[in-house]
């Protein structure tokens, strides 16, 4: 079909009802996994998501690398999107900040008027949470060095600088996996507890995210889907995690090294 414009009409697709379908049976299935201890609907909503999720990846890669309806007037439209994404994502943990500046910087009477609240033994902002900030900053540098080898034509160590990436993302996870379990506190110890659980959470969340979505890029880069003047796919997957390793600043400064 001829057409006019750069502008790219996506064809019917059941992917984005399929997806929808099986994240509503996944949060179903998380409620039935609470109430009833059964994680069946569960694993069985986040197989589906999964499933659909992988299959309209695959036909956005098909139409942008192989169909070529993805033109610098698309790509443009890709940019602002991911752009206003990445905002709203930083007004989203601005407000689990705010929660913790306004719950520490004037302790209510009930956590003693102390912060930390007395009982609560925080982590040792030297030892895994500095590890892993030391892990986030070489990850960002190491994503840096994959892009720019990438606009130099150079794959082999954009390649490899790509699995380094991949690789301190998932340790990163491993270690606040481990963090996690030997906490001397959970989310149910006051305040501290639930924005300590509910910011760091929802970043390691956003780590396993990035994780992803630059293993889904190695992916491509191997099957050399990206070149040097088009990698729109890959240069949004670097920004996310420069997004991710900039929150994570803040949230070590500001809630594991001033806040305990």
């Amino acid at each position: 079909m001829k057409q006019n414009h750069p502008f790219h009409l996506v064809n019917q697709s059941p992917w984005p009802l399929t997806t929808s379908l099986s994240v509503f049976s996944m949060l179903m299935g998380v409620i039935k996994w609470f109430h009833l201890l059964e994680m069946d609907l569960l694993m069985m909503g986040f197989l589906l998501t999964i499933m659909s999720s992988y299959q309209w990846w695959r036909d956005i890669t098909r139409e942008s690398t192989f169909q070529g309806h993805h033109t610098m007037k698309v790509v443009n439209g890709l940019k602002w999107g991911m752009i206003l994404f990445i905002i709203s994502e930083i007004f989203f943990f601005f407000a689990f900040f705010w929660a913790f500046f306004h719950s520490s910087l004037s302790p209510a009477v009930e956590l003693g008027m102390n912060w930390p609240p007395k009982e609560i033994k925080t982590f040792n902002p030297l030892e895994i949470p500095l590890l892993n900030t030391l892990i986030l900053l070489t990850s960002g540098l190491t994503i840096t060095w994959s892009h720019h080898s990438l606009m130099e034509n150079n794959y082999n160590q954009s390649l490899q600088s790509l699995m380094l990436t991949v690789f301190l993302g998932i340790y990163f996870s491993f270690l606040q996996g481990f963090e996690y379990m030997e906490a001397p506190f959970s989310i149910a110890d006051s305040v501290y507890g639930s924005t300590f659980f509910m910011t760091t959470g929802l970043h390691g969340l956003h780590v396993i995210v990035g994780s992803t979505f630059l293993l889904i890029c190695l992916i491509r880069l191997f099957k050399n889907h990206f070149s040097s003047t088009h990698h729109f796919g890959f240069e949004a997957a670097a920004w996310y995690w420069h997004f991710v390793d900039v929150v994570w600043l803040f949230l070590y400064i500001s809630i594991y090294w001033w806040g305990s």
